[in-house]
């Protein structure tokens, strides 16, 4: 590719914002893992491994936010350079399209081209956006096509699941149309704001949108392998394609991922204060507690929780009271700590879990900020912090309000390096 001073910016808006519930499940398709990595992070490696590319503007649901923390995780730093933040997208594919391309242009450098690519096509191979690229500067607005080899039908319904045969076009002219799409940024955003102000939010690619604007549109040749993610079992595809092939980070072909499950207990005794730390939240009180940091006995045990699945220790082996620069300390990183030693053995936190034991303070009303504090601080979705509170029916140091304690689970699930003679096993009981 040319000296990027030498050439109008090219960027591109990686549509991720769908939630992709027909494959099943409550996980956007785009943040399930292929390989050991989200598909989201496979796509936004490919585009910003690409020279061509200046700028990458991802366009995610405005409830994904930690989805898209963990995909940035598994990409490196050189690559995360290219990426803007994150906006939220809308209702339609249009709409969170328009949403990239408005950012684009108001964080200041406007490109010259711009290529939209949806974040289910992991494949995205360096080829193909070569020919995105020259296509785009060359025509103005370019699709990537590959050939149709079935028969088409045109049909009008004459019943539920029933139609009569219109037309049978040609297979030659046809195309199955694919992305990334090259478009000059200017005139694409000009199409966009035209149709949302006519009401027009019905396209479902940014061809048809410029075919509409009155935009002439090439077809440049696409890739069979630039398959998009919609089915389940599309997914198993990925997974073994990117865990046998060149794109394989997180996990091997003599890899597979094993749960661990793990739990972690603290106790802290009150003392003179008018407040307590609880999963980073600070919760009034008539007594505060005694301790060497701040005395946050869910972060606490949360951090000997996680600690657990990887077999590292506990917290005083990595943050000892005898060391001075952790009194009064925050806890919410030493737990964070313990995330990023989960990360780091490429793990993956499915979910945590916290019961505090504790006569008071009642934690009912704050249960909402300590689960979102803790998802922060883990960089998981709320929806994988629990947290619950019980009393000890006035029994034991507890019950007598001397203290209070907490005990958590977390479980993880980490890549497990199979023997040489597990992997014959495995291999024997297939052919069995």
């Amino acid at each position: 590719m040319s000296d990027p001073a030498a050439r109008p910016m090219t960027a591109a808006v990686v549509v991720a914002a769908g939630k992709g519930l027909r494959i099943g499940g409550d996980l956007p398709k785009q943040y399930r893992r292929v390989g050991g990595q989200a598909v989201l992070t496979r796509t936004l490696a490919a585009l910003a491994g690409h020279p061509g590319i200046d700028r990458i503007q991802p366009v995610i649901a405005p409830d994904a936010a930690a989805f898209y923390r963990e995909c940035l995780a598994d990409l490196s730093s050189d690559l995360g350079k290219k990426l803007s933040e994150p906006v939220q997208g809308g209702a339609t594919r249009q709409q969170s399209v328009r949403a990239g391309l408005e950012a684009l242009s108001a964080s200041g450098g406007t490109p010259g081209l711009v290529l939209v690519h949806d974040a289910a096509r992991p494949y995205v191979a360096t080829d193909l956006v070569d020919r995105a690229i020259q296509a785009g500067r060359e025509h103005g607005a370019a699709v990537p096509g590959v050939a149709v080899t079935d028969t088409i039908k045109l049909v009008e319904p004459i019943a539920p699941g029933i139609g009569r045969v219109h037309e049978t076009p040609a297979r030659e002219a046809l195309r199955a149309v694919q992305t990334p799409q090259a478009f000059g940024y200017s005139a694409l955003l000009a199409a966009h704001r035209r149709a949302a102000d006519q009401g027009q939010d019905g396209f479902t690619d940014d061809g048809a949108l410029a075919e509409w604007a009155g935009l002439s549109v090439v077809v440049f040749e696409g890739d069979a392998a630039n398959r998009k993610i919609t089915q389940p079992s599309d997914l198993i595809d990925a997974d073994r394609s990117f865990s046998r092939g060149a794109g394989a980070v997180s996990v091997s072909p003599m890899t597979s991922l094993v749960s661990r499950l793990a739990t972690g207990f603290d106790v802290h005794k009150f003392g003179p204060g008018d407040h307590v730390w609880l999963g980073g939240v600070k919760i009034p009180a008539d007594r505060g507690v005694i301790a060497h940091s701040d005395g946050d006995v869910v972060l606490h045990a949360l951090t000997d929780a996680l600690l657990g699945t990887i077999a590292d220790g506990d917290i005083g082996t990595h943050f000892p009271p005898s060391d001075e620069q952790w009194r009064g300390a925050a806890s919410d990183q030493f737990l964070a700590h313990a995330v990023e030693l989960v990360r780091a053995r490429g793990g993956k936190i499915d979910h945590l879990d916290i019961t505090v034991l504790a006569e008071a303070p009642r934690i009912g009303k704050h249960r909402d900020a300590i689960r979102a504090r803790i998802a922060e601080i883990a960089a998981i979705p709320v929806a994988c912090v629990s947290i619950k509170a019980t009393t000890t029916e006035t029994l034991g140091f507890v019950g007598r309000g001397e203290g209070l304690a907490a005990q958590a689970a977390a479980s993880v699930r980490l890549p497990e390096i199979l023997t040489e003679l597990d992997a014959e096993a495995e291999q024997t009981d297939r052919q069995s």
